[in-house]
């Protein structure tokens, strides 16, 4: 699961920082990324300001993987957030998987706010379908499967070296800020340019900016 300025999330929103990588390349790696917006399932986690981010990953030969992620958030305490992640990919003759455990911790939001999920997709071609489920919370408040979040992600080339890609997810539960976003984006030789939109109160259509790079180690 790497995070880099991809603007389909596996399991998230359409995101100007993060994406879990479906099938993992074997080695050890690098990202660094700015945009000028971070969502997250449509929602953003910058407060409508810029982000930098940076991972470093590991992924063996057998599908296994692991990393962590960093990037500047803004909940009202000049947060960061830091995702541990762990999991297993691969690929048949049809179809790709991607299974995996995903801790988000917030830093000085305090521990009340960290949680962990776990994770699958399916990819079939240029179509990508994942769902996320709440795995435990450190407040204690909510049990596991208390939130969830489905979503589909198509991308294609649709120019050489030119991706465009369409998102749509949905989150609900508990532990959820429930409703539904959809996105789209148009990616090149690193650079993003992408829409969001959410029915959650008060968020209408945005659009981001963003340059992702990575790094053989």
């Amino acid at each position: 699961m790497k995070k880099t300025l991809l603007v389909a999330s596996i399991l998230g929103a359409v995101s100007a920082m993060s994406s879990t990588s479906a099938i993992a390349v074997e080695g050890l790696s690098a990202n660094a990324a700015v945009t000028s917006n971070y969502f997250w399932r449509g929602m953003t986690q910058t407060g409508d300001e810029a982000a930098v981010s940076g991972g470093i990953d590991y992924a063996d030969a057998s599908g296994f993987y692991a990393g962590t992620w960093v990037s500047n958030v803004n909940f009202g305490s000049g947060d960061t957030e830091t995702d541990l992640y762990v999991g297993f990919s691969g690929e048949t003759e049809t179809v790709g998987y991607d299974v995996g455990y995903v801790y988000f911790n917030y830093g000085n939001a305090g521990q009340a706010a960290d949680f962990g999920e776990i994770y699958g997709s399916v990819t079939f071609d240029a179509l990508t379908l994942g769902l996320a489920v709440l795995a435990n919370t450190e407040s204690g408040d909510f049990d596991f499967g208390d939130s969830t979040y489905v979503s589909a992600d198509y991308a294609i080339e649709v120019a050489e070296g030119l991706e465009a890609a369409f998102h749509i997810g949905s989150y609900d539960g508990d532990f959820a800020v429930e409703g539904v976003d959809i996105g789209a984006s148009l990616s090149k030789d690193g650079f993003t340019f992408g829409l969001v939109e959410t029915d959650r109160d008060g968020q209408g259509l945005e659009a981001y900016v963003s340059y992702a790079m990575d790094f053989d180690l």
